[in-house]
């Protein structure tokens, strides 16, 4: 069988082919395919094995190469290793010389130079920027040495086989042979000797050339340091120019504009009035790009953060925050209820500063099976619970927290594209599961009824409610809206699963994204939180499963899959990764990272079938992406975190006491303010008068339900009277199995009875998207507070 054709030594020392290895004395030499790269040859017995099994390896920086005869050869690193190789013909031994004696000559420049770079890497320089520039130029320098040295390489082996050619060619001619014969042996030896000499003169312009490179780099160099230096100092002065411009914009707004609030009332009416100089102080970080070409350089400058303008109408400042340079705002002027908060004129409101820290967590132990092995044979959503397993937050906080990360919607509202935008809300979703990493804590289940707002609007341009709309199972209502155009609304339910060692807590119902300007609403549902070592060990959180996150708009979709934590896995632990695809399937984002730490996405340019099995037995998909850019990084705990719960900046802020939010917010709850100040025995107590209050409310309810006449089923106290705060129950089974007899889709949770309970600020609907009956903000929360009127709202604590 004839040996196929190897070829011919490419760039980089990366040579491959068949050769005959001696093995043994009974085997003699055996068929082998060999590998040179990167100054290593390596051998396998067929090229399949490349991918995991290699059969010997030597370096060729220490090895001595030596021709036997005609097409055999031996490589020996000085004893431990020696290869007796035979070629398929003399050319095709020639070939392996050529290559193995320039990847010997590079090996070898390559280990001097690294023994040398512990002195480069120690000397001081001027600073990493100049560093890295004169790295620079040295590494192109090197480069170009490298490559007169391969040249001469191939100088010295022309000119060792040239002479051997030549003394061949004079043994011949010393031979008796014809006229003819003799002329054409003439004729080749003076064709051998121009190519000799021919390749001398290579090497000597080769050499001169590097030597005019060394002369001219240094004048090269400090015309290059001299420019970058110009820039610098050019930038800086740029930056201060602005740094005086925004003052001097600020003193004037100060000086004239707060005056002129009273005085003029025509402009009262018509609204703010466009400011010059009113452009976005604050850039996005992390900008999306889909664009092939190399980004141009920008110079961020930072606004002074203390004071930020408010204007009379509800998106002020947002062709600002957009970074749009007319000045113009394409989003409806609309927030949560029609914001009579905001004044119609502008004024300088100074931010108000947010503290940053709490009480640190008292250090009381408590065995949860202390607990729970008393309650065998119970409900499990009847255990009562001390505070010692919580944390001093409330679920309708810890629901708040998902908004930790709105800049990313911020971010989504400004794209053009909805692939674009499907990137964002895709990344927020995982976002908001960062803050549950190292959170062990239980939060506080919500009275019935109980609230809580998040105003940011004078920080970030949002505010936000919730309301406990369900007391079995536990569900909440949340509604938040951004004055950058995007709205958000969820209502979770839980139900959970003891395994004994772990619980597994799913949350049921949807989420909903609104972007005003584009009308594009997603819609997605969580992943399955898992706590582990319930019994014994330190406790830790893991959050699996898959989320599609849909566009109903455009049919464009996103699924993400949290791959579960597996001691066994070599991925990433808490990976997660997606892929964007529009209305017919085809990809174009791919998403990849971690739910506590990052997201990235990258580009699809183009997708095939191929590539190994996944587990399911299914073809893998490979997709050829652009660079990767980053969406979302989690920004650090603040110092001390370990003694406060875990808790991120905003977390320390949510039960900050706040003037003028509702008597049944959950920052006016005693049990939970008493738990953040250390004092858990006060805690429970106090935990136990509200339950006990709660059940009592809850009775006369269901009494005056059955009085009315409504429908109402009877509701089992647990024995001990424990309040059903702790843990979610599952669904009713015999009320999905109603729902499903009238042919409709089973709803994301169902109460186990009706008491004619209706929430304050939420109004049970049909959801037009999905179809699942879910509480929906029907207005007056803000009103409410603008007036100071809360006689409305129950006596729950």
């Amino acid at each position: 069988m004839s040996e196929p054709k190897a070829p011919t030594p490419a760039p980089g020392d990366t040579y491959k082919g068949w050769l005959f290895k001696w093995t043994n004395y009974i085997k003699g030499y055996q068929r082998r395919w060999f590998v040179l790269s990167n100054g290593l040859l390596s051998y396998y017995r067929t090229q399949a094995e490349m991918g995991h099994t290699c059969r010997g390896t030597i370096n060729l920086a220490t090895a001595n190469i030596a021709v036997e005869d005609s097409c055999n050869f031996v490589i020996s690193n000085g004893g431990t290793q020696t290869y007796h190789l035979k070629a398929s013909s003399e050319v095709e031994r020639q070939r392996w010389i050529t290559a193995l004696e320039l990847a010997k000559a590079k090996a070898f420049r390559m280990q001097a130079e690294s023994d040398d770079s512990g002195d480069d890497s120690t000397s001081p320089g001027g600073g990493q920027g100049s560093g890295s520039r004169n790295s620079e130029v040295q590494s192109t320098l090197r480069t170009l040495g490298s490559k007169v040295e391969d040249l001469s390489t191939c100088n010295d082996l022309i000119a060792k086989h040239g002479s051997a050619l030549q003394r061949s060619l004079s043994e011949l001619e010393g031979v008796r042979l014809g006229g003819e014969t003799s002329e054409k042996i003439r004729q080749v030896t003076e064709r051998a000797t121009l190519f000799r000499i021919t390749s001398n003169a290579m090497i000597n312009a080769c050499r001169d050339f590097l030597a005019l490179a060394q002369a001219h780099s240094k004048r090269w160099q400090k015309a290059l340091q001299a420019e970058r230096e110009q820039r610098v100092r050019l930038e800086e002065t740029l930056e201060q120019l602005a740094k005086q411009h925004n003052h001097l914009e600020r003193a004037f707004r100060g000086a004239t504009v707060l005056p002129s609030s009273k005085s003029n009332p025509a402009i009262d009416s018509k609204g703010p009035v466009p400011v010059k100089g009113d452009v976005s102080d604050e850039d996005e970080e992390n900008e999306f790009f889909d664009a092939c070409e190399d980004v141009q350089e920008f110079i961020t400058v930072p606004a002074d953060p203390k004071y930020h303008r408010r204007s009379g109408s509800n998106v002020s400042g947002i062709s600002s925050e957009l970074g749009m340079d007319d000045g113009t705002t394409s989003l409806d002027e609309q927030s949560l209820g029609s914001n009579p908060e905001s004044p119609q004129s502008r004024e300088v409101v100074p931010v108000r500063k947010r503290r940053s820290r709490i009480p640190d967590k008292p250090n009381y132990s408590l065995n949860l099976w202390s607990i729970m092995k008393n309650c065998i044979g119970k409900e499990l959503s009847k255990i009562p619970m001390p505070v010692n397993f919580n944390e001093p937050l409330s679920m309708l906080q810890r629901l708040s927290e998902d908004l930790e990360y709105y800049e990313l919607l911020d971010r989504g509202a400004k794209c053009q594209s909805s692939l674009e935008q499907m990137c964002y809300v895709a990344a927020f979703t995982v976002s908001s599961y960062s803050t549950t990493v190292h959170r062990t804590g239980k939060p506080f289940n919500p009275l019935l009824g109980e609230t809580f707002e998040l105003d940011r609007g004078q920080e970030s341009g949002y505010r936000s409610l919730c309301e406990q709309v369900s007391h079995h199972p536990p569900a909440a209502a949340h509604h938040a809206i951004s004055e950058r155009g995007w709205t958000l609304r969820q209502e979770i339910a839980l139900a959970s699963k003891f395994r004994g060692k772990y619980l597994s807590i799913m949350p049921l119902g949807s989420i909903h994204c609104i972007f005003e300007k584009s009308n594009n609403h997603y819609t997605w549902k969580k992943v399955t939180t898992t706590v582990h070592n319930i019994i014994v060990g330190k406790l830790w959180i893991d959050q699996s499963g898959e989320i599609d996150v849909v566009n109903h708009r455009t049919g464009d979709r996103c699924h993400l899959k949290f791959a579960p934590y597996s001691y066994f896995s070599r991925d990433v632990a808490r990976k997660v990764t997606g892929v964007v695809t529009d209305k017919d399937g085809k990809a174009h984002y791919v998403l990849s990272g971690t739910w506590d730490e990052k997201m990235e996405c990258s580009r699809v340019m183009q997708s095939s079938r191929g590539g190994e099995n996944g587990t399911d037995g299914r073809q893998k998909t490979v997709y050829q992406t652009l660079k990767a850019k980053e969406l979302w990084r989690k920004t650090p705990l603040p110092e001390g975190a370990e003694n406060m719960y875990y808790f991120s900046t905003l977390a320390l802020t949510l039960n900050e006491p706040e003037e003028g939010v509702a008597p049944t917010d959950s920052r006016r709850r005693p049990d939970q303010r008493l738990m953040e100040q250390g004092r858990w025995e006060e805690a429970n107590a106090e935990k136990q008068r509200l339950e006990e209050k709660q059940r009592t409310v809850r009775r006369e309810r269901e009494r005056e339900a059955n009085h009315n006449g409504s429908p109402a089923e009877e509701v089992k106290e647990p024995a001990d009277k424990a309040e059903e705060v702790e843990i979610a129950s599952e669904p009713s089974e015999t009320t999905y199995k109603t729902e499903t007899l009238h042919g409709s889709h089973p709803p994301a949770y169902s109460s186990g009875h009706q008491d004619n309970y209706k929430p304050m600020w939420f109004e049970r609907q049909v959801d037009p998207m999905t179809g699942e009956p879910t509480h929906i903000y029907r207005g007056g929360y803000w009103e409410a507070k603008e007036q100071g009127n809360w006689d409305s709202c129950p006596d729950i604590f």
